[in-house]
């Protein structure tokens, strides 16, 4: 396994060096047009910036001095241990012991990073705090913008602390939280990881079914949820679900409950009663692979995967990513449009390791209208703003003007991910939300709780680009066989260890599990299970996932290319494409579309479809058929389902294929097993187009 794994990186470091020309000598694809630059950082930028601080202070360090970033990133991905080792330093991560060595083994999995030490992640998150300062903003639909300072931060946490541990809860206890994105949740996170229990949320929209799927798994001692939460104008009460979550989880001993209700849950503790009073936090020490969180994948088949992480590993990512890749400090206010049931909850509750303020919302940014998130971006005097790539496609279409509507003076940097940017979306946030901002496409997932491709304040926004990989992630794209790619579309992968990698699932004893979801098709080499095109200078762009790729008459090409052109259209809300490749017969693609308006799926709407798909992509990717449906089947965190109903329809079992509990539309998924049943009937689609 490692013998092949450094066959990897030996191929990687030859071919793969960003700012110098591929030296494949074959018929490899480099960029076939240039995508147009639509910001450059000003010399003040580059000046200013996080990253620029951290180059300088390498210099005097470890006797380095990039002149680029590519330099940077190079170094960070070769030189690992220098590298992670040098960021303890930078961040000046607190240990109560000394690390023995950075990377005790180079591989994957199997790696440790810096044992020895004892560290707490929430420790290092009063260490930039300033006396007085805000630390969460806070507005929900029915609320206005509320504040909490650090000082109130601080004693929260301390107070909640002390209550766990007076109800039995210490160092590796599980307590799970059902609980709407409130400061609450941020509280009850760090008086966990204070005391070195392990924290797992999901957000109250999940129904109980999917709520027990995942705690079930962990065993919590204790369970911290809300009585209710608003969303849309309306009050969704949660005191029977909670009541059933309890019931099916018999390892909770104590319920915490977070709010006000007109449904009382009987035998549970009132929040207030426990984070009341002025207890300093005290931190408990733990190795640097403690286990701070558990989250989940998506769980569309079989029960949702438990991903372990550590403390140490979340610390050191978090630091790095936010602060040299977001360029986040002391000064700014960071938001992100998310839930607790989403990694950028835990991402963005990073940011206030840096000192930053953090913006949180609860409800639906659209309600009452398109405004609702650039109204508070002007209320809160926000820095940095993330949302997903679809609430972008969203606010595209519903007309919205921010630009001209507010100020929004304070707002420099734009922050996207959850699926790929088209570059119409990236010159749409230009055009209509302000001329000067630093927008940054990521990617990246809950499994290491980070992105891995991201942003630089050093580099140009390119229409439909990520700017570049992250430093310390050794991202490649490999073909079939394991090959590298320059400029052309293959497999992601990640070739070298990263601090926040899984130290494990949960109830998977012998890593079998563990194995068989990242290591199985490279060994030793992380497969992602996305499509990525990495051009020679670094910049990359996200096609989807492979496992749903679509591959006709010889030209491949991710499903988010297809949905790009499609869902451009303003007719179309959204859309699913699944390429099914029959055996023994012709390869049949359908494609389903939400109509927006009145109008439905006329036979015009269709014929611009297909016309803008033969002209933008290929004529080979003009689906056979198209139709009309009612809404796209979603993960709860948003995900289209492609894989699942590509399986349905080639003949798989719905049950053994998806979790309704797992779905945030379960009720959509009915159009597509009877569409399944007639498809299958004669092999090929013929319900009319």
């Amino acid at each position: 396994m490692v013998d092949r794994r450094l066959k990897y990186q030996f191929i990687l470091r030859k071919y793969l060096v960003p700012n110098e020309p591929a030296r494949f000598s074959g018929k490899r694809k480099t960029r076939h047009m240039t995508a147009r630059v639509l910001w450059e950082p000003t010399a003040e930028t580059i000046d200013k910036a996080s990253i620029t601080e951290y180059s300088r202070w390498l210099e005097g360090e470890v006797d380095f001095r990039p002149t680029s970033y590519a330099e940077l990133w190079r170094w960070s991905v070769d030189e690992l241990e220098d590298f992670w080792g040098s960021l303890w330093s930078y961040f000046r991560v607190r240990s109560a012991t000394p690390y023995s060595t950075v990377l005790e083994k180079r591989v994957m999995p199997g790696a440790r990073w810096f044992p020895g030490s004892t560290i707490n992640y929430a420790e290092h998150f009063f260490a930039r705090a300033e006396p007085g300062k805000t630390a969460i903003l806070s507005k929900t639909e029915e609320s206005g913008l509320e504040e909490m300072t650090w000082d109130q931060l601080r004693k929260k946490v301390g107070s909640l602390a002390e209550s766990l541990r007076g109800l039995g809860i210490a160092k590796g206890d599980r307590v799970a939280a059902y609980l709407p994105n409130v400061p609450e949740a941020v509280v009850a996170l760090l008086a966990c990881a204070s005391i070195g229990a392990i924290w797992s949320s999901c957000a109250p929209d999940f129904g109980v079914h999917s709520a027990v799927d995942r705690f079930k798994q962990i065993g919590p001692k204790a369970l911290v949820a809300s009585h209710g939460y608003s969303y849309r104008g309306k009050w969704n009460t949660k005191a029977e679900a909670v009541k059933r979550i309890r019931e099916a989880v018999p390892t909770i001993e104590n319920t915490i409950m977070v709010g006000e209700g007109k449904e009382t849950v009987s035998a549970s503790l009132e929040w207030q009663d426990l984070s009341r009073g002025g207890a300093e936090p005290s931190f408990e020490p733990v190795p640097f692979d403690h286990p701070l969180w558990i989250m989940y994948s998506s769980g569309t088949t079989g029960l949702p995967k438990p991903i372990v992480q550590g403390h140490g590993g979340i610390l050191m990512e978090h630091l790095k990513t936010l602060s040299l890749h977001n360029d986040l400090g002391p000064s700014d206010r960071m938001f992100w449009y998310t839930s607790t049931g989403w990694m950028m909850w835990n991402y963005l509750v990073g940011s206030l390791m840096l000192g930053s303020t953090i913006v949180l919302y609860e409800g639906d940014p659209f309600f009452p209208d398109a405004n609702t998130l650039w109204s508070l971006v002007d209320a809160s005097d926000m820095t940095f703003l993330g949302a997903s790539a679809a609430y972008v496609n969203a606010l595209m279409k519903s007309g919205a003007e921010p630009r001209s509507t507010y100020s929004l003076r304070s707002l420099r940097g734009f922050g996207s991910t959850g699926s790929a940017l088209t570059p119409d979306a990236f010159e749409w946030v230009y055009a209509h939300v302000k001329p000067d901002i630093w927008l940054t496409s990521v990617s990246g997932g809950t499994d290491l709780c980070t992105a891995f491709l991201g942003g630089c304040p050093l580099l140009p926004v390119k229409a439909g680009e990520i700017q570049c990989r992250n430093l310390g992630a050794d991202v490649a794209a490999f073909d079939e066989l394991g090959r590298p790619l320059v400029g052309e579309m293959g497999e992601l992968v990640i070739l070298e260890p990263m601090p926040s990698m899984p130290l494990f699932l949960w109830g998977d004893a012998t890593g079998e599990r563990y194995r068989e979801s990242y290591f199985s098709v490279f060994p030793g080499v992380w497969r992602h299970g996305d499509w990525v095109k990495i051009d020679e200078d670094g910049a990359c762009v996200i096609y989807g996932r492979s496992d749903a790729t679509i591959k006709r008459m010889g030209v491949r090409m991710g499903t988010s290319e297809i949905y790009g052109v499609v869902e451009s259209i303003p007719q179309v809300a959204e859309s699913l494409v699944v390429d099914m490749e029959f055996l023994g017969g012709r390869s049949y693609m359908p494609l389903f579309v939400v109509p927006r308006g009145d109008g439905g799926l006329s036979d015009e709407l269709k014929g611009e479809i297909r016309q803008r798909i033969r002209t933008e992509l290929s004529p080979k990717m003009v689906p056979d058929e198209i139709f009309a449906v009612p809404e796209i089947p979603r993960t709860l965190n948003g995900k289209k389902l492609e894989v699942p109903v590509r399986r349905i329809f080639l003949g798989a079992e719905p049950s053994k294929v998806y979790n309704p509990g797992s779905l945030k539309n379960p009720d959509s998924m009915s159009y597509f097993i009877e569409f399944a049943k007639s498809i299958r009937g004669n092999g090929s689609g013929s319900k009319g187009a």
